[in-house]
């Protein structure tokens, strides 16, 4: 089969390209690098295309989806604040970005298209109640606005032109080339750097904020089953991928400190305007219509990434 994975140079991506070639399949990467590596590819570059170019750019993509049979659409322009600063940015790289990638998916006859959206989709629901699927969203800020728009394309697009189309709702998802570095980056990724190199970190609010925190290889093992599972049971559904459980920031600290052995100095600040406060999914549907199941959960995921870091920091 051929696939083409949309920011399949970033974090996310760049472990699901890893999975296909493991699988023997043929893969194509279109990637701007704005925020993907070209590094993450490096191991596979040999045996994979891969095309630096935007998904704001639709001639580009009706070339590429010529012959494809799956598309799995992670590119998107990430974090919450990077979207307060900006929502026009957001608004054009992840809702016009995902239109123009539905349209040359539906023109080029591609089979399915698994799309990789958000938990912020859900916003802050009643205290501490999972989040279903079946939820009303209630998105907090432009990027989980962009992101609930384009799950409602995807879905139209099935409706419409029957483009099956499967929708994951990603919870905070954690793991290996993860950046640390940017202002945007992810919360793991910049704790873990900071213990081990012994530097401060930045908590907003208390640390009593929780999230489902997820390892990547699960969402990963999530998307190779949304590109085989029945389409009557998945086809323009969405469903949650995460590990069903929750921990605090402060708990998040804990561990981070037991794994790598180096203690962690907080600096706390008020919360961050659009953050939600408590994320726990429910994620029956996905393992009673995907088969998904949680492969690897938090504290051994953690203990893998740490050791990722402290390899690359070597």
């Amino acid at each position: 089969m051929k696939y083409v994975v949309t920011g399949g140079a970033g974090f996310i991506g760049s472990h699901i390209v890893g999975a296909l070639v493991k699988h023997g399949q043929e893969v194509v990467v279109i990637d701007d690098f704005s925020t993907g590596k070209q590094e993450n590819l490096n191991d596979l570059e040999s045996k994979i295309k891969i095309v630096e170019g935007s998904i704001e750019n639709l001639d580009l993509l009706q070339s590429l989806f010529k012959g494809v049979d799956f598309v799995l659409h992670q590119a998107a322009l990430p974090s919450v604040p990077r979207s307060i600063k900006n929502p026009l940015r957001s608004n054009n790289v992840n809702i016009t970005g995902t239109l123009n990638v539905l349209l040359a998916a539906r023109d080029n006859g591609v089979k399915r298209l698994v799309y990789a959206s958000s938990s912020s989709v859900y916003g802050n629901q009643e205290d501490h109640q999972y989040k279903v699927e079946d939820m009303n969203p209630c998105p907090l800020s432009p990027y989980a606005l962009t992101k609930f728009a384009a799950e409602k394309y995807c879905q139209f697009f099935y409706e419409f032109y029957g483009l099956e189309t499967v929708i994951l709702r990603y919870f905070n998802v954690f793991g290996p080339r993860q950046d640390p570095n940017s202002e945007y980056s992810a919360v793991i990724p910049k704790f873990i750097n900071a213990a081990l190199q012994g530097e401060e970190v930045t908590v907003f609010g208390d640390g009593s904020q929780s999230r489902d925190f997820t390892y990547v290889e699960n969402n990963v093992q999530a998307n190779l089953l949304a590109c085989k599972a029945p389409g009557e049971k998945v086809a323009g559904k969405v469903f949650n991928v995460a590990c069903g459980a929750t921990a605090s920031l402060n708990e998040l600290i804990r561990v981070i400190e037991k794994i790598s052995g180096f203690s962690l100095k907080r600096q706390f600040f008020p919360p961050r305007v659009g953050d939600v406060k408590f994320s726990l999914a429910d994620i029956r549907r996905a393992q009673e219509n995907l088969g998904y199941e949680v492969g690897i959960n938090f504290e051994e995921g953690l203990k893998r990434t740490v050791a990722w870091y402290k390899e690359l920091l070597r």
